[in-house]
């Protein structure tokens, strides 16, 4: 099978990129992480601006995931009062749970509301 250059030229590059890890103090950490979270970037681009190299401009893409187990679904259900097979209703909840928290955290600017 033959491929035209122009059709991989692109996937080419990637191929040919290598991923660098740090080993640094937590403090240095902590630094880049937080630059990133103010500069709205992903860790990855944060430090690629520190080094001076070109990154994404676009925000990170605001989500946030973790990883329920079986056992975990039970004792959210159980905390929230909810079907333990209702995982879309524990997920609202839960959803919920995170905005109550984030109120608490970040104090909002009247003037702005």
């Amino acid at each position: 099978m033959v491929r035209s250059s122009s059709l991989w030229s692109g996937s080419d590059a990637a191929l040919r990129a290598v991923q660098v890890a740090f080993d640094v103090e937590k403090q240095v950490i902590d630094a880049v992480r937080y630059a990133a979270f103010e500069n709205q970037l992903s860790p990855s681009d944060q430090i690629r601006k520190i080094l001076g190299l070109p990154w994404t401009s676009k925000p990170v893409r605001p989500r946030l995931t973790v990883t329920l187990s079986d056992a975990d679904y039970l004792l959210l259900a159980e905390r929230f009062g909810v079907d333990p097979g209702d995982k879309r209703k524990i997920k609202e909840a839960l959803h919920e749970a995170l905005i109550n928290f984030a109120k608490k955290q970040i104090p909002r600017n009247n003037s702005e509301d």
